[in-house]
């Protein structure tokens, strides 16, 4: 299966914080060979370090938690709960339909996959707020290395 059919396919929504709890406890215990992809960004050719991802998976999450302040979650999609491969994260900020009912679908902000990813067309700009959260938390990984 190619990137895009992957990327295409069927996801299971993340809808209770606490389901989003256990993904993060899985991707965690098994942490090599994760791409993270900031959409609309330079597409990654190099998995994460387990560290980074440990790091990165902890700060979205208290940015979803912030910024997503509801009593359920909603925005995040994986293909299994189980083994997970391919997980999209959806901007608090910039839902849109992302179910595409509204004719335009909106693409994740954030995906994490174990596919070498390709790039993801989005349209829309990248809020300055995004990217200055994302430059943020690379530029103090790569300080600590």
């Amino acid at each position: 299966m190619t990137f895009q059919e992957h990327f295409q396919g069927r996801f299971f929504n993340m809808l209770r914080w606490s389901q989003l709890d256990q993904l993060w406890e899985t991707v965690n215990a098994q942490p090599n060979h994760w791409y993270v992809y900031f959409v609309g960004d330079t597409v990654p050719t190099i998995p994460m370090l387990a560290d980074e991802l440990k790091q990165f998976i902890q700060e979205l999450d208290q940015l979803l938690h912030k910024e997503h302040d509801y009593n359920y979650c909603g925005i995040v999609y994986v293909d299994d709960r189980d083994t997970p491969t391919m997980i999209k994260i959806f901007d608090p900020n910039n839902l849109g339909a992302s179910c595409g009912s509204s004719g335009s679908v909106v693409p994740p902000r954030w995906l994490l996959t174990q596919f070498p990813p390709e790039a993801i067309i989005d349209n829309a700009p990248t809020p300055a707020n995004r990217r200055r959260w994302w430059q943020r938390l690379f530029s103090n990984s790569e300080e600590k290395k």
